[in-house]
């Protein structure tokens, strides 16, 4: 594709956005000066105070001293003490209330620039023990894993002060969805297929400009090995640096599947109420692929997984065989999933009226369908090659979709209404 001289909406808000179930408890600020704020604790008695210190300490230790527990205000079974990681030591660390503030039910906003490496903070949590003393109870875990494990909701924001004062119907998506008043966007918990059989697709590559010719899955392979190598540095960084939740698969070349790590194309799940309200419960959407080697991907231990927590099953397989039309998941189907709007590119593996039966089964408000290029002319295969739509950020390649009015009904008419609801 011609380098993209991408119509990106310029928000302030950070991709990320992290989400867990939460108990119903009203997260509080407990002290004048900022610097202590009582979290709910899920599944144990008592509340976690979390706190940081007036002096700055540079190291966890084995109790907490009686002279800090003794000026907090009131008690609690935890206090979680907050540190910077990395601040220099001639540097003032930052008040609490400036990084971390109080959304209302077991929610809370936290200063995006804390998930900057130098800026990280972390946790030191020490634990009340049957002499009153609180004891060193685990060390040095980073502050939004350690609110992720305390089943609470966090929306990473840019200011913590005007996101707390805000009024819910103004707030951007990150907040919307941590305070529960709008489904989420985007989400923590994935499925990923590791690429242990991974390899050239003869098939695919017939109407995918993208791809370059390589090695083909086979034993000993130097391809499989390089590419499983990063993938697995992908989801190291995913479930330990981001906190995202992976149901992990792999694939044997006796599947014959060289494309699985690409699991998106034959389903799909929806949670309920997405949609602006328009999918009325869990669904699982199967989808019809236009190669066949694609199509043996939907193996049935994933999908009995996969049904067990979306028991609605939306089944559209059948079109390959019936109509020889194609619909290949959210490689096609690009979701505004809070507005309930699907943008689709038109091409070979992406049918307009299989498009349409979608948007009506799945109780989606709108289609916006347009056809994407790359330079040479050729049909862009998938829609997310070209634009995505994120918690707080939507990107488009706008150059490649050369029908004027269809370029202006995306931009204007469609991804404008996307943009409204980021502020």
């Amino acid at each position: 594709m011609q380098p993209c001289s991408r119509f990106v909406f310029k928000v302030l808000r950070q991709l990320v956005h992290l989400k867990l179930l939460l108990p119903p408890t009203v997260i509080q600020v407990s002290a004048q000066d900022g610097n202590s704020i009582v979290l709910p604790t899920c599944g144990a008695p008592g509340d976690t105070l979390l706190i940081r210190q007036p002096e700055r300490p540079f190291a966890a230790t084995a109790s907490l001293p009686n002279e800090v527990v003794t000026s907090l205000p009131g008690t609690s079974n935890r206090i979680a003490v907050v540190r910077p990681a990395f601040l220099p030591f001639d540097q003032q660390q930052q008040h609490l209330s400036e990084v971390i503030a109080p959304l209302g039910t077991s929610a809370v906003a936290l200063a995006a620039h804390t998930q900057l490496a130098p800026q990280r903070l972390l946790v030191d949590e020490y634990t009340q023990s049957s002499s009153g003393s609180y004891v060193l109870s685990k060390a040095a875990t980073e502050l939004a894993t350690y609110l992720q494990r305390r089943a609470v909701s966090v929306a990473l924001v840019p200011d913590v002060t005007a996101a707390a004062a805000g009024q819910l119907a103004d707030v951007p998506n990150s907040v919307a969805a941590a305070t529960k008043l709008r489904s989420m966007q985007s989400t923590n918990r994935v499925l990923m297929v590791a690429p242990t059989a991974f390899g050239f697709n003869d098939q695919a590559a017939q109407d995918n400009s993208f791809m370059h010719q390589a090695e083909r899955p086979q034993e000993h392979s130097s391809l499989t090995s390089q590419v499983c190598g990063e993938f697995s540095e992908l989801h190291r960084q995913l479930t330990e640096v981001a906190g995202v939740e992976v149901q992990l698969f792999q694939h044997h070349i006796r599947h014959g599947t060289p494309d699985a790590v690409f699991p998106n194309n034959w389903f799909s799940t929806h949670a309920a109420g997405e949609g602006a309200g328009g999918v009325g419960e869990r669904t699982l959407v199967l989808y019809p692929m236009k190669c066949s080697n694609r199509a043996a991907e939907r193996r049935p231990e994933i999908i009995q997984v996969l049904l067990q927590q979306y028991p609605r099953l939306v089944d559209m397989t059948a079109h390959e065989s019936q109509s020889k039309s194609y619909f290949e998941g959210t490689g096609v189907l690009v979701l505004d999933r809070v507005n309930g709007v699907a943008y689709v590119a038109l091409s070979e593996r992406a049918d307009r009226a299989l498009a349409e039966e979608w948007v009506s089964g799945m109780g989606y408000k709108d289609l916006v369908t347009f056809h994407s290029s790359d330079q040479r002319g050729k049909s862009v295969y998938h829609t997310n090659v070209m634009m995505a739509i994120g918690t707080d950020v939507a990107v488009v390649c706008a150059e490649s979709v050369a029908d004027d009015k269809e370029k202006q009904n995306l931009l204007v008419s469609r991804l404008a209404a996307i943009l409204a609801s980021f502020f």
